[in-house]
């Protein structure tokens, strides 16, 4: 069942895909269209997964499923990751790969592989101060209170 992601209660379990690049309107509304009817008749064992979802900057796909109402099962999971797919394959788009950084720099966000974050860490192109994407969220709470955050508040800090 699909509800909006501001009605989300705290401990609602988040799944964060990162975009390699930014969505352009008509993509974003595509995505958003079938994200939607995925939610929508989304079910673990035939029960409604009451589930929302958001785009923040046309980057990420972040979604968000209550599971006090009813948990995600192995087959829902692995029907949300083959959507995701789908997606990749139809957009060109890269949204599994979690060996990348995203990054503010300045008002744009940045997408790096992790190994190119670490050079620019060392170059000190990128700062302890450098607000990061932390994908690691695993609740609403944590998506709105760590998500974009400083890299020294997030795991990227053993990187200082």
């Amino acid at each position: 069942m699909l509800v909006p992601f501001e009605i989300l209660p705290d401990h609602a379990r988040i799944w964060i895909y990162q975009s390699n690049r930014t969505l352009s309107e008509l993509e974003y509304a595509s995505i958003s269209e079938s994200i939607a009817e995925f939610l929508a008749q989304w079910k673990a064992h035939g029960q409604d997964l009451v589930a929302g979802f958001q785009m923040p900057y046309h980057r990420f796909i972040v979604i968000g499923l209550d599971s006090e109402q009813a948990a995600a099962s192995g087959c829902s999971i692995d029907a949300q990751v083959h959507l995701i797919q789908s997606l990749e394959q139809q957009y060109d788009i890269t949204l599994l790969d979690r060996m990348n950084v995203s990054f503010k720099s300045g008002e744009y966000i940045a997408y790096k592989p992790l190994k190119d974050f670490k050079k620019m860490v060392k170059d000190k192109s990128v700062t302890a101060q450098t607000i990061v994407f932390n994908n690691l969220v695993n609740t609403k709470i944590e998506f709105d209170t760590s998500w974009e955050v400083p890299a020294q508040d997030s795991w990227h800090k053993h990187m200082f």
